[in-house]
């Protein structure tokens, strides 16, 4: 399975399309900053932090949970 990984990491397609990804991000990234003022983009940071916060304590609630178990 290895072997089939290093292979697809060598294929210079595979190359080439993350490379037309990460430029379609950055392009997309600079149109939504054009567009959406940055107070808007500042509460959706916001709640993203707030979002990822509350999966931090569910992961941490089921680490418990399994480690009560052992």
């Amino acid at each position: 399975m290895s072997e089939n990984t290093q292979e697809k990491t060598k294929n210079p397609n595979i190359h080439e399309a993350r490379e037309h990804f990460k430029a379609a991000r950055k392009a997309m990234y600079k149109t939504v900053e054009a567009i959406i003022p940055e107070g808007v983009r500042e509460n959706q940071r916001s709640a993203q932090k707030e979002f990822l916060m509350g999966m931090r304590k569910m992961v941490d609630a089921a680490i418990e949970h399994v480690e009560k178990k052992d």
